[in-house]
C-alpha cells in the first residue's frame, strides 16, 4: 500500500473511532431519553410519540454536554455551539416524531422497537450535523486527536 493510501486508511479508521465514541457517549443521552419515554408511556402520562419527544429533549441536553466536552472537544462559545446543536437536534426531533408517528400509528409497531429503529437511523444525522457544522473548527474536518 502506498503512502497516500495508508494516510487515507488511517484517516478513515480515525473517523470510524470518532463515530463510535459519539455513538457510545450518545448512549448515555439515549438512556435518559428511553427512561423518560418508558416512564411517561407506562405511567399513562403520554402516548408514545409525545413520550418520545419529551425523552428526546432530555437526551439532547445530556448529549450536548458530552458531545461538546468529550467527543468534539470544542472551544466554541456556548452561545454559538448551543444554537447550532439545537438546530440539528430540532430537525432530529422532527424526524423522530414523524418516524415514531408512522411506525406506531399506521404501521402499528410496538413503541420500544420503533424507538430503537428510529434512534439507530438518527445517529448518523446527528453525528454528521454536529461534526460538520455545530462543533467544526475553522481547519479541515477531522476527528480530534485521542489522548
Amino acid at each position: 500500500m502506498n503512502e497516500p493510501a495508508m494516510r487515507r486508511a488511517a484517516a478513515l479508521a480515525a473517523r470510524l473511532r470518532h463515530i463510535l465514541l459519539f455513538a457510545a457517549l450518545g448512549g448515555v443521552g439515549t438512556l435518559a431519553q428511553y427512561a423518560v419515554l418508558i416512564s411517561l408511556v407506562q405511567g399513562g402520562l403520554a402516548r408514545p410519540v409525545a413520550g418520545s419527544c419529551a425523552g428526546f429533549a432530555v437526551g439532547g441536553l445530556v448529549n450536548y454536554q458530552l458531545g461538546r466536552r468529550l467527543v468534539f472537544r470544542s472551544a466554541k462559545p456556548h452561545r454559538e455551539a448551543m444554537a447550532k446543536f439545537f438546530t440539528i437536534a430540532g430537525i432530529g426531533l422532527g424526524l423522530n416524531a414523524t418516524l415514531m408517528a408512522l411506525l406506531t400509528g399506521p404501521l402499528a409497531a410496538p413503541y420500544l422497537p420503533a424507538q430503537i429503529l428510529v434512534t439507530g437511523l438518527l445517529v448518523l444525522w446527528h453525528y454528521a450535523g454536529n461534526a460538520l457544522w455545530t462543533f467544526r473548527s475553522a481547519g479541515p474536518t477531522q476527528p480530534p486527536k485521542q489522548g
